[in-house]
């Protein structure tokens, strides 16, 4: 199922749980309009979008977590096909940008929180990481958030990250993709991909 890959070297990946506006944020990104599924789960295998010339790919791979009306069993092989996919090409991953939903994500993680339970985003984040891949949050719906400061500093607290969140701007972009503020997460990325020499990418971002 996820054997679509272009070949190429260089590549950014997209991922998060579903409903947190990762196409939205996509087709920001890409400029390419793609099917957001009216229902989550639609999105069964990853979004390329790749350019030859520069050797680059964006990935967009799809929601895990929750989905109403989507059985177990389907929720847990999107997910482990996400986790492969991300071991496999960890190599060619210049930035992983894990999307969040800024008005949810804390009350999701808490919600899921006990001695046996990682939350998924919590995990991905630290998965990522353990990867090597430079991550990024980018938390999005950010216009529905009042008390953004204190919002994000929550969110670093989860991540294992000191508060407070503005001294880590290279992994925490707050953004709206539906308004089109997402200069964040552009400076983020930029960053990462500066630091491994590739500034000809920073036209697609």
């Amino acid at each position: 199922m996820f054997e679509t890959r272009p070949d190429r070297d260089g590549e950014v990946v997209f991922v998060g749980r579903s409903n947190v506006g990762k196409s939205t944020l996509m087709r920001e990104v890409t400029g390419h309009t793609f099917n957001t599924g009216q229902r989550p789960g639609v999105t069964k295998k990853p979004n390329h979008f790749d350019w030859t010339a520069e050797d680059f790919v964006i990935t967009d791979l799809p929601g895990f977590g929750f989905m109403k009306g989507v059985p177990e069993e389907v929720r847990e092989q999107i997910k482990t096909d996400v986790v492969q996919y991300l071991e496999r090409y960890a190599d060619e991953i210049l930035v992983g940008v894990l999307v969040v939903d800024g008005k949810a994500v804390i009350d999701i993680i808490d919600r899921h929180s006990g001695p046996d339970e990682v939350p998924h985003d919590v995990e991905m984040f630290h998965f990522l990481r353990e990867l090597d891949i430079p991550t990024v949050v980018a938390v999005n719906k950010m216009d529905k958030v009042d008390d953004e400061d204190e919002r994000l500093n929550d969110l670093c607290e989860r991540l294992g990250l000191y508060p407070p969140w503005q001294q880590w701007q290279e992994t925490i972009a707050p953004i709206s993709a539906k308004r089109g503020n997402i200069d964040p997460l552009y400076e983020a990325v930029r960053h990462h991909l500066h630091e491994q020499e590739r500034d000809d990418l920073f036209k697609f971002f």
